[in-house]
């Protein structure tokens, strides 16, 4: 899965055997990317 890192902004990949935290400087806030695919709702 794709994160961002709230202090240092990098990209970070986390796998399932990995830590919460940024590889790059050590912090444990990661922010989970949206996806940019625009999603509809019928209401019906």
């Amino acid at each position: 899965m794709s994160y961002k890192c709230s202090r240092c902004k990098r990209d970070v990949q986390i796998d399932e055997y990995g830590g919460v935290r940024c590889p790059y400087c050590g912090h444990r806030v990661l922010l989970k990317e949206r996806s940019r695919d625009v999603k509809e709702v019928d209401v019906n």
